[in-house]
Parts: C-alpha cells; sequence; structure tokens
C-alpha cells in the first residue's frame, strides 16, 4: 500500500521523482522519502507527512540523475522521519523503498543485531537494507537476489547502492513492480500512473521475478533462475486525469467524471442489432454461457459492494444464481469450487493483494475467473487472462466513485449478454440497452443539482451515528453509500437491509440518530414506506433518496433521482450518497482525497 517510484539516465532525478511521488500520494501518505545516488553517496531525505512536508526541507537543487523514492502507508513502526523510506544500511550505501510486510523481520533483526548491526527505525524495511549490504555477490542484483531468498512476506522493492550507480534492481513478491522504458532512460514504480508523460511502455514483473534496469535497458531474472523473457506494453493514458483543475479535491472531480466514465464503459459494447451487450473480453462463446449454472463475484470494500448489486442484476436478466462475497474472507474458508460456476473478481487497481489471492484459490482449484478490473495491465487482469477493462480513467481519490458506477455498468453489460442468451426476449434487451445510453446524461443531471442535497448533509453532519436502509438492490447502495460517509467523515454509519430492522437494530433508532433509506418507487415501495413509519414512531429522523412523486410522510429531508428501469436504478440512487458523503466531509473540514489509515490499493494481508 506504498508508492515506489525509481529513475535512471541522463536528466536531473530529484523533479521527477517528487512528481512521481505526487501522482502516488494515494497509495501512501503517512510519510515521504526519497534517496539519490551521486558522488559515491546517498542523498536521502525524509519526512513524516504528506509528500509536501517532504518538500518543504529538500534543498534547491539535489544532484544526480539515479533515484527512488517512495510514499509510505505504515505496517511496521508509526509514521515518523525515522520510519520513512528510503531506508538504509549503516555505510549509508544500501538504498531501498519497499511496498509490503517481511514476514519473518524479527527473526532476521535478531540475527544481525547478534552481528553487531544496529538499528535505527522500527520497520522491517530497514532489514533488506542491511541483508543486502552485507552479501557477498559482486553485483547489486546479485546481492539482492541473495537476501531475497532469505526473506518470507511480501514485497515490491526499488534498490540502490550509491558505490554502483548505474543500475536500480527490482524485485516483486506480492507487491506491483512495473519497469517503465524511456529514451535513454528507464523508470521503476509502483503503479504506471507514476510514469505516464515519461516512458513510452512498461513491463510487469511478476513473483518471484527481479529486473536489472539501467540508463538503457533492462533485464529480467527470476529470483532462483535465470533471465526470463518480458514483453512490454504501450503506456497510455490521460495525465490531466492527475490534476484536480479548479475541484477543492479529487473527490468531488471524479464524481463530476461519472457521465464521461460511463459512456466509456458502454463504448462499443451495446448491439442494437441483437438488443444485447457485446462483452468480447470475456471470450465465452454462447454455449458456454449456457453451461454456467452459478455466478460467484470476489472483491473487497466498494468493489464487493458494486458486486453485490453485479449478483442481483445477473439473477434479475439472466435468472442465474448469483452470489457476492468479501474475497478477504473467501479462501480462508476452504471454499468448494465448482466447474459450472462462473467466478467474478472486482478490482479498481487490479492489485488488491486478498482479490489476487482467491483468484489464484479459485485457479488452483480448477475454476475459471473473470476480471472487472480499471487498470489495464494489472496483475488481477494478467492473473485472470480474460473480462472487463471498466475504461473509467484514473481514479485518484482513495474512495471510489465512478470506478463503482462503471462496475455497475460493467455488470449490468455482462447480465444482459448472459440473459440474451438465456431467456430474456428482445423486447427486453432492447428496453435495457436504451436504459443504459441514458444513463450519463441522468447521472450529469444528478450532479448539476449537487446544491439540493446540502439540507441532508447539514443533518447527518450535526449526528455521531447514521443508519442505511435499503431492500433488495437497494441494500447494496445503502451499503456503498454508508461506506462512503464512514471512509472520509469518520463518522459511524451501519447499513441495514430495510425488512432486518424489526430484527434487532430497531433498538438503535433515536431522535439523535437520523436513518438514510434508498427509496425507490419499486414493487417494494409500500414495505419501505412501513419502515419509514416504524422508524418514525420510535422519534428517529428519516432521510430518502428517492424518485419523483414518491409521497412518504414522516421524511424529515428528500432528494429525487431520475428514473432508469428497475434494474438499473439503484446505479443513478448511489450518485448522490456519494455527493452527500463528500459534503459532510467538506463541512467537517476531513482530508477527503487521503483520509486517516486507508489506501487506495491494499497490497497486503
Amino acid at each position: 500500500m506504498c508508492g515506489i517510484v525509481g529513475y535512471i539516465g541522463s536528466k536531473p532525478v530529484l523533479p521527477l521523482l517528487i512528481e512521481g511521488l505526487r501522482r502516488l500520494e494515494y497509495r501512501g501518505y503517512d510519510s515521504a522519502g526519497i534517496a539519490i545516488a551521486a558522488d559515491g553517496r546517498l542523498a536521502v531525505h525524509k519526512r513524516k507527512g504528506k509528500v509536501r512536508e517532504l518538500e518543504s526541507v529538500l534543498p534547491v537543487e539535489v544532484p544526480g540523475s539515479v533515484g527512488i523514492a517512495h510514499t509510505r502507508w505504515a505496517t511496521h513502526g508509526a509514521p515518523s522521519d525515522l520510519n520513512a523510506h528510503p531506508h538504509v544500511d549503516a555505510t549509508g550505501r544500501i538504498g531501498v523503498a519497499h511496498n509490503g510486510i517481511i514476514e519473518n523481520a524479527a527473526e532476521l533483526k535478531r540475527k544481525l543485531q547478534a552481528d553487531g548491526v544496529v538499528f535505527v527505525s522500527e520497520t522491517d524495511t530497514e532489514v533488506l537494507a542491511h541483508l543486502i549490504a552485507r552479501r557477498p555477490e559482486n553485483s547489486l542484483v546479485e546481492a539482492v537476489r541473495g537476501a531475497l531468498r532469505l526473506v518470507k512476506g511480501a514485497y515490491g522493492l526499488a534498490v540502490i547502492d550509491a558505490g554502483r550507480p548505474d543500475v536500480i534492481v527490482a524485485a516483486r513478491n506480492g507487491g506491483p513492480v512495473v519497469v517503465g522504458v524511456g529514451d535513454g532512460e528507464m523508470f521503476v514504480a509502483s503503479d504506471a500512473a507514476a510514469l505516464m508523460g515519461h516512458a513510452r511502455s512498461v513491463a510487469h514483473l511478476d513473483d518471484g521475478e527481479v529486473a536489472e534496469v539501467r540508463a538503457d535497458g533492462f533485464t529480467v531474472l527470476t529470483l532462483d533462475g535465470g533471465e526470463t523473457t518480458k514483453a512490454t506494453l504501450e503506456l497510455s493514458g490521460d495525465v490531466a486525469g492527475f490534476d484536480k483543475g479548479d475541484y477543492a479535491h479529487f473527490m468531488r472531480k471524479e464524481i463530476g467524471e461519472q457521465p464521461e466514465a460511463v459512456r466509456r464503459t458502454l463504448l462499443g459494447r451495446l448491439d442494437h442489432r441483437f438488443s444485447t451487450a457485446h462483452l468480447g473480453g470475456i471470450e465465452l462463446a454462447a454455449r458456454e454461457m449456457l453451461d454456467i449454472r452459478r455466478v460467484k463475484i470476489l472483491g473487497c470494500g466498494s468493489a464487493y459492494f458494486a458486486g453485490t448489486l453485479g449478483a442481483h442484476l445477473i439473477e434479475q436478466l439472466a435468472r442465474i444464481p448469483a452470489h457476492a462475497e468479501p474475497a478477504s474472507e473467501f479462501r480462508y474458508r476452504n471454499p468448494v469450487i465448482e466447474q459450472d460456476t462462473l467466478y467474478i473478481a472486482v478490482s479498481q487497481s487490479g492489485e488488491t493483494f486478498d482479490t489476487l489471492a482467491a483468484i489464484q484459490e479459485v485457479k488452483r482449484k480448477g475454476g475459471r475467473v473473470l476480471g472487472v478490473i480499471n487498470s489495464v495491465g494489472s496483475t488481477i487482469a494478467r492473473e485472470c487472462g480474460r473480462g472487463v477493462y471498466l475504461h473509467a480513467g484514473p481514479e485518484v481519490a482513495v474512495v471510489s466513485t465512478k470506478t463503482w458506477t462503471s462496475t455497475a455498468v460493467a455488470f449490468a453489460l455482462l447480465a444482459l449478454q448472459l440473459g440474451r442468451v438465456r431467456d430474456l426476449s428482445a423486447g427486453q434487451g432492447a428496453r435495457m440497452l436504451a436504459a443504459l445510453a441514458a444513463l450519463p446524461d441522468q447521472i450529469a443531471s444528478i450532479v448539476a443539482r449537487e446544491a439540493e442535497l446540502a439540507p441532508i448533509a447539514a443533518r447527518l453532519a450535526r449526528a455521531e451515528h447514521a443508519y442505511f436502509l435499503g431492500r433488495a438492490a437497494g441494500y447494496a447502495v445503502a451499503m456503498e453509500g454508508a461506506l462512503k460517509l464512514k471512509e472520509i467523515s469518520y463518522m459511524h454509519a451501519e447499513a441495514y437491509p430495510a425488512s432486518e430492522l424489526k430484527h434487532g437494530p430497531l433498538a438503535l433508532i433515536s431522535a439523535d440518530t437520523p436513518t438514510l433509506i434508498v427509496l425507490p418507487d419499486d414493487d417494494l415501495l409500500a414495505k419501505n414506506l412501513s419502515t419509514i413509519a416504524e422508524v418514525g414512531a420510535r422519534g428517529g429522523p428519516v432521510l430518502a433518496i428517492t424518485h419523483p412523486g414518491v409521497v412518504a410522510e414522516g421524511v424529515e429531508a428528500s432528494f429525487a433521482v431520475p428514473r432508469s428501469e428497475p434494474e438499473l436504478d439503484p446505479i443513478l440512487l448511489n450518485i448522490p450518497l456519494q455527493l452527500v458523503a463528500y459534503q459532510v466531509a467538506q463541512g467537517l473540514g476531513r482530508d477527503i482525497d487521503q483520509p486517516r489509515n486507508l489506501a487506495k490499493s491494499v497490497t497486503v494481508e
């Protein structure tokens, strides 16, 4: 969950490292640091806090054209200047930036201390610097390989040696690492986003690989074996996605980008001739789709909640039993893998460790997995081999907004394609196509009315606790809405199925605790109105996200979204909850883009 960037070439390295750190700050932001090799020594500058804190203590110039940098999300040791990366050995010659956790760090540390090594930080990473420095091998790449053979755990590494400034060594085992190729210059990063506008192409390291990166090229070796061939992919993307522009926060910018993100997700995938969707990346023939008897969706956090809505869509449109489960729990219960079940992995970053491990468990037992991913070429995308790219564009804010919406749309497309192979009629398919095509403009109309949500946000901001309710697909929306509020406002929010309220949670209702209900005008409206009455009878204030024309007595404040088709209504009902969470957090003065204790890509267990 840390950001790593490295450069070797002929340009001054400091500006490139700082630019890369700014782009990767969403991956770790409790401390930052750089190490630059020049004149036989390492210039190391580290600072607790955001990248701007590091910049404030940097000299005007730091000479050198080889260096590594790091933004940290703490695992071992509290955020501090000493615990910030890069870490160096006792001589100050070896510099290491590390993403991951060394599981046997305590054991290795004891052995090093017995040999007289003095540690200055509380981190597991410092162990690596000392191990590499004490290796007898003549080359840096061999020293790194030798040290890593002693290590258990997950890592993405960038290593430099002040005595050998002609190379950066990168290594991967569980933590993402890419090597970027430029013109007479090379890059290393934990995310290709750091390299946009600089590298022409990138190579993704796989677990157990070590790269020796020079200004004129790179070589990839296996940890225990010899050289291996590594293909490069063209690096394409919009650098503007990493600029807030006139917005105060990336989150608000990305909420506003949802109409275009959805258009990109839909582009080329609506087949009006046969009233279906076409997702070529899933690589399933019609006969294979007919053989599917169950769908299991795996994801973490917002990806899991999007998968919950996806399961509902698949059941409604394709009439295939479908269920979503947290990927973080899936592999620990010795899951039963069925040959006629389609497993779908959901991840914005494509690097979520828990989701990757779940995929590997499914594949190990002979299951087939599709990916629903935003990041092209990411680890999960490559592990799955087939699936759906969202094309939502870069999402810099830690919390998911546009990728949640694009994921829901991707599941609607998949459900439509599966349904049309089965029993969904052409007329029903045409109905869904028209509704999907209308979504971008409907989302834009909701975002344009942001000011109307102020009463709901103000009521929530005055409370310490809130409850979110919904039925059927509305419960998935309620879960995502509660999560958004928790993530960025630090307010306690719980989501419940509205039908479960009377089975216990009703005891918690009070005048001090608002309840926000997802209230579509559907066949469950009467049930939801009864739930509102139950809350009101106990003095609980009620807020609602609903449809035009719905009259709900006892609702203190409400907001109506445009109607879509019933299957797609949840996508639109979720947009106001993003804006409400944003307004609450803004009113409370929270760090919206980088909320405490969270990072964008969770790459450790």
